[in-house]
């Protein structure tokens, strides 16, 4: 720790064993750059993780605080209830650009979590609009993560989530998540078996009837819970039902939005159109909150022609918040200059190559991995319990200056774009090195 160590007794910390951290704080940053943390005890830590999935160009980038200090001296605030400025109305035109087409109405949260609540939210107004307010039932998926409001974690599907808190929203099912470990295994990118699973959607229209169901929201690729890399065909079969059954299609693109995999968005890598888009972490490289919801133009003009004044009563606040919007287009225009997502797409292939090394290391039970995604699975200890190895292959990690996550027993991961390939070996001969030593 540094020689100001600070207080750590007020601050409630999410998802941590707060006591067992506070009493011995082993990963502690205090300052970053570029693919690095500083460490308190001064080590260099490279970043396997881009934060949380998010610091995708890099740490501390210069252009998008300039961007940010600029916008704090010209307009630090105005509100977007009955006034606008002119940022959101910018940044939405930019984001719809890079959106699939007919996805072009853009609404403004501050994270992910808000924006999941909120394509709910749309998703229920849409179909009253059209005189079907009967459909009220969302689908989810087990396993998924769609951020920790009560919407999100009522059609998210990690029980674990939700188990301290009784109410949940009524009126959802889950389909089964895709994920098996015998069919798939070392699957390289989007595994061959699996399609078949999205047909279970059927059997659920069956028992609860389609004039009930108003959407089906799921993250292309499974992020929070380990990497699950969807099926081939897994989500163009989703598309071809919902729209068979007037059922809205939702892509949580929190995790893979803006360029993740080499594309835009996760919808343009597998060639399939939701409905809506929600996103969050890498519009603003991290750097000030920000998220939203993409919806088609036909969502937006069912609810817009129903109304007489306000289309849909619900915002924040800070819905296109200057300072957030003037950091998103900083980082928009890094991701274009330096062509990143083209990066990502070049870098896709070794980045496959270097973490199916690890086939054949001791424990490594699955590695998967689609475009700047990654994970590494280990078999639970028997003695020690589920997450165990998990745990000591980032402590492993972390003493080897190579920070990763892991989620029970699998090591996530999601460097930022601008990742050497030397580098990319060097985060694997960390997870190598830790993995032989539990």
């Amino acid at each position: 720790m540094s020689a100001k160590k600070p207080d750590l007794e007020s601050f409630w910390m999410p998802f941590t064993a707060n006591r067992r951290y506070k009493a011995d704080p082993r990963i502690f940053f205090e300052s970053a750059a570029g693919m690095h943390y500083t460490a308190a005890d001064g080590r260099r830590i490279l970043d396997g993780t881009a934060g949380l999935w998010c610091v995708a160009a890099g740490h501390c980038r210069e252009s998008i605080a300039e961007a940010v200090a600029r916008q704090l001296r010209t307009l630090d605030f105005a509100p977007a209830f009955q006034a606008g400025h002119p940022l959101p109305f910018a940044l939405a035109g930019r984001i719809a650009a890079l959106a699939p087409e007919g996805l072009d109405q853009v609404f403004f949260t501050n994270s992910g979590s808000e924006a999941v609540d909120s394509a709910m939210k749309i998703a229920l107004a849409y179909h009253r609009a059209r005189g079907n307010g009967q459909k009220r039932r969302f689908i989810g998926r087990e396993r998924a993560y769609h951020g920790m409001n009560f919407g999100g974690i009522s059609v998210g599907g990690i029980v674990r989530n939700r188990r301290q808190f009784a109410l949940m929203l009524p009126d959802v099912d889950h389909l089964p998540h895709t994920h098996d470990l015998q069919k798939m295994a070392f699957s390289r990118g989007e595994p061959d078996w699996g399609a078949h699973l999205a047909d279970v959607l059927l059997r659920l229209i069956e028992t609860h009837d389609a004039s009930t169901i108003a959407a089906v929201i799921v993250e292309p690729v499974a992020g929070a819970t380990g990497v699950l890399v969807p099926p081939k065909g897994y989500l163009r079969r989703l598309r071809e039902i919902c729209s068979k059954h007037d059922i809205l299609l939702i892509f949580d693109e929190v995790v893979t939005g803006f360029g993740r995999l080499g594309s835009p968005f996760a919808a343009q890598y597998s060639a399939v159109v939701p409905d809506m888009i929600t996103f969050a972490k890498a519009v603003t490289n991290a750097t000030v909150p920000l998220g939203g919801v993409i919806a088609s133009r036909p969502v937006f003009d069912a609810i817009a022609d129903a109304a007489d004044g306000i289309e849909l009563f619900h915002g924040y606040t800070y819905s296109g918040h200057p300072v957030a919007c003037a950091a998103a287009q900083a980082t928009l225009d890094i991701y274009q200059n330096e062509r990143l997502f083209d990066r990502v797409r070049e870098l896709a292939p070794r980045w496959e190559s270097a973490l199916h090394s690890l086939a054949g290391e001791p424990h490594v039970v699955d590695i998967r991995n689609i475009g700047l995604l990654g994970a590494v699975e280990l078999a639970p200890d028997a003695k020690k319990g589920a997450g165990a190895r998990g745990m000591a292959v980032q402590s492993g990690c972390f003493t080897h200056n190579v920070f990763v996550r892991p989620v029970g027993d699998s090591i996530v991961l999601s460097p930022p774009y601008i990742i050497e390939p030397g580098q990319i070996d060097e985060i694997v001969a960390a997870l190598r090195a830790a993995i032989r030593a539990i």
